[in-house]
This record gives C-alpha cells, sequence and structure tokens, in this order.
C-alpha cells in the first residue's frame, strides 16, 4: 500500500478566474480536502504538493488549517507540462507512490478501490466526465500503448489517478534532456508503457470549469447513496427525488440542519391527522423522502458520524410512534381497533430494532450479514408509502385495513428477520 502522494497543483486555472482549482469546495469540502482525507484513511501517511509561486501560500494555508503532513514543492516554471512537475518530485519519494491531479474529484468508493491498483487507473465505464474532451487510452497486453484526448480508437478513459513506482523518474529525466522540461504527464505515460489498472464505472470527475463543478456536485451526491437497507419504495421512488434535492443543498445546508428540518416536518404531519388526513399522509411521505436526504449530504460533505446515524434513528422513531398514536387517537374508537393500532406502532418500532440491535450484538451490518433481510418488505420508506396511499381516501374501514396492515407487515418482518438471522449465525 502506497504511503506517500505526490499531488500536482501547479496549473494557473485560467478558465476558473485564476482560483486554484484544487481549492474550490464541491460539496462543502474543498476538492483536495476531500481526496487527502480520503488517501489518508487509505494509508497514505505523506504528502508532497508541487505547486507554483502565486498559488504556494494559499496551498500552505490550506495544509496547515487541516493539518496533513505535506512537502510543498514549487514549480517556478508552471507554464510547462505538468510532466515537469511530476519530475520535481524525484528525490521527494521512494518506493510506490500515489500521483494524482488537484483538479480531479474523486468520490470513496473509487479511491478506495484505485489505491490497490499499480500503474494507470483507467475507466471503461466513466460516467460522469465528457469523454469527447477527456484523454483516452489504448491498452496492449495489459499496458499504455497510447495516450491522448485525439485518439480514435481506445479502451479506457484516463482517471488522473496512478499509482507508480520511484522508477518512473527515470523517464522523466529523459524527457528533461529531451524537450528543455517541458513535456505533459501523457508523454511519461506513453513512455514508461504504464501498466493499466481497470477501475469502471465509480465516480470520479476532474473540474476545468464552472458547469463541471455542478456536475462533480451532482456526482458526489449520487455516489453518496447508502448501499444496503434500503427499502423498495426508497430504491425506485424516494432516492430517485432525494438526491436532486441533495445536489441542490449540499453547498448550503449541513446534515443536521437537514435532520432537524426533517423531524419537524414529520411531527408536524403528525398533528396534521387531527385536521387533514389526506394532507397528513402526503407530508408524511414527504418526509420519508427527505429523511434520506440527511444521510446524502453527511456521505457527500464528508460529515459522517455516529452520533449523527445515531440521533437520525431516534428522531425516526419519535415521528413514526407520534403520527400512529395522533392517527389512532383521531380516528378509532373501538377497543380492538386500539389494539391492532398498539401492534402497529409496536412493530414499526421493532423493525428498526431488530437490525439495529443485530448491529449492538454481532458489530455487523444486518443488511450485510444477512442478505435474505433486503428482500423483505416492511421497512419505514414502504410504510410511510402505505400509510400515504391508505390517507388518501380516509374511509372508516380504510384507516382500519391500514392498522391491521402495518400491524401484519411489520410484525411478520420482525419474525422473519428473527429467522433469517438465526440460520445465518447459528
Amino acid at each position: 500500500m502506497p504511503e506517500t502522494a505526490v499531488i500536482l497543483a501547479a496549473g494557473l486555472g485560467t478558465r476558473m478566474g485564476g482560483k486554484p482549482k484544487g481549492l474550490v469546495k464541491v460539496a462543502g469540502r474543498e476538492i483536495l480536502y476531500r481526496t487527502m482525507a480520503i488517501l489518508q484513511r487509505n494509508g497514505v501517511e505523506r504528502f508532497v504538493f508541487v505547486t507554483n509561486d502565486r498559488y504556494a501560500p494559499l496551498y500552505r494555508e490550506f495544509l496547515e488549517k487541516h493539518g496533513f503532513p505535506a512537502e510543498v514543492i514549487i514549480n517556478p516554471e508552471p507554464e510547462k507540462g505538468n510532466g515537469h512537475s511530476l519530475h520535481l518530485a524525484k528525490g521527494r519519494v521512494s518506493g510506490k507512490f500515489v500521483l494524482v491531479m488537484s483538479d480531479h474529484v474523486y468520490s470513496e468508493a473509487f479511491l478506495e478501490k484505485a489505491i490497490n491498483g499499480n500503474g494507470l487507473i483507467a475507466d471503461r465505464r466513466p460516467g460522469w466526465v465528457d469523454v469527447g474532451e477527456a484523454t483516452k487510452v489504448k491498452v496492449r497486453n495489459g499496458r499504455v500503448e497510447r495516450i491522448g484526448k485525439g485518439i480514435k480508437e481506445w479502451d479506457a478513459v484516463d482517471t488522473g489517478f496512478f499509482v507508480l513506482d520511484e522508477d518512473i523518474f527515470e523517464v522523466t529525466e529523459e524527457l528533461e534532456r529531451e524537450r528543455n522540461g517541458d513535456y505533459s504527464l501523457s508523454e511519461v505515460v506513453e513512455r514508461a508503457k504504464l501498466p493499466v489498472t481497470f477501475v469502471d464505472g465509480l465516480g470520479w470527475t476532474d473540474v476545468d470549469t464552472p458547469e463541471d463543478i455542478k456536475r462533480a456536485r451532482k456526482m458526489l451526491v449520487k455516489t453518496a447513496v447508502k448501499g444496503t437497507g434500503d427499502g423498495f419504495v426508497s430504491r425506485y421512488l424516494n432516492r430517485k427525488i432525494s438526491t436532486e434535492i441533495s445536489a441542490l443543498l449540499v453547498d448550503k445546508v449541513t446534515p443536521n440542519q437537514m435532520t432537524a428540518f426533517t423531524f419537524a416536518l414529520g411531527i408536524f404531519s403528525a398533528l396534521l391527522t387531527l385536521v387533514s388526513l389526506p394532507l397528513a399522509g402526503i407530508l408524511y411521505q414527504l418526509s420519508s423522502i427527505l429523511d434520506g436526504v440527511d444521510g446524502e449530504l453527511a456521505r457527500a460533505q464528508l460529515r459522517t458520524s455516529r452520533l449523527g446515524g445515531y440521533i437520525d434513528s431516534i428522531l425516526d422513531r419519535y415521528v413514526d410512534g407520534t403520527f400512529l398514536a395522533l392517527l389512532a387517537y383521531s380516528t378509532l374508537s373501538e377497543p380492538l381497533w386500539y389494539l391492532i393500532a398498539l401492534f402497529a406502532l409496536l412493530g414499526s418500532v421493532m423493525v428498526s430494532y431488530s437490525t439495529e440491535r443485530f448491529k449492538g450484538a454481532f458489530c455487523r451490518d444486518a443488511y450485510v450479514e444477512v442478505p435474505s433481510l433486503r428482500k423483505l418488505l416492511g421497512k419505514r420508506d414502504e410504510r410511510a408509502f402505505i400509510t400515504m396511499l391508505f390517507l388518501l381516501y380516509p374511509l372508516d374501514m380504510s384507516i382500519k385495513m391500514l392498522f391491521l396492515t402495518l400491524a401484519l407487515l411489520s410484525n411478520l418482518r420482525v419474525g422473519l428477520t428473527l429467522y433469517f438471522v438465526s440460520r445465518e449465525v447459528s
């Protein structure tokens, strides 16, 4: 695993109004903060930073502010190709090291996989870049044969991420003599015939223009959706809406602010059961959609915390309990249906508790360890959607059928959870 990363940040950022691209904020974080923080979590202990005279003070301030262990190298001729910037790191690294561009935005999943690669990290299924403007790679026998933007027949796209060995400086030394220091990184890569590692279809993009920032922001949100635990409604409806909302809010709102707003909206929807059942159901479903936004913001902004997830889970239970309790109070009168409503409320709480308690007992994610749980109906998003449907036409019998459905669905899910968990861990 590489312990050092070289970051090339000597460009003048002419298309960004002269602002250093590495310090541009995307999803509430500087581009470089995101890259460096994730690399640190994956074993990188030291950074070698190549920049120019103009931006060096800004980058030094950034590095000191965040406590990144970095050596700053000045490139006095930033107008020359970025291959020369790489050469300036000669003698500052040993063994295997990461090379990364300061203007590329990477998702956490991409970096975690790419750092274990070798040579040029390339993508055969790029989803967040303009392929017409991207640097293409032709691969032969697992190594770079040709690289450039104008290649007609190509196999993958250059992601701007490399895992190199110090032997690369033998190539840069040759080019220094031949080109008087003015050569591109692509020329280095092609001459070295670097090995190619494919990391396909994960989130990454480069940032050259203000429009690219919007694309990068959306990419980070879309790739911030948690991989497991979503119910059917979340996968096919809620997430399609929540990620669009998150993309609009990710530079303006914190996860904690969104958690507070969603909780308030959920409690308000519960109070509306005393006034208008259709409106209460619609707002309850809306709060369920927005319930995914705080997590998406936290992951996109690199602000995830155990405390945040813990508080969010507790507040969700208060919203669900308050909604069902007030709905029962405002619509039911017979003792039997009060009992059924009680089982609906209890089951709704136990669905979450049964999986959270698994994590407490076994220190593992139930949805990862017991994949069968992902297929069971009855998660919060599904219950909220069912509730809305029943409340759109709030007849006396439809309300009773809602409570009966929730009671059966939630408690059956809890029973099946116990069965599947017992079968997997016994």
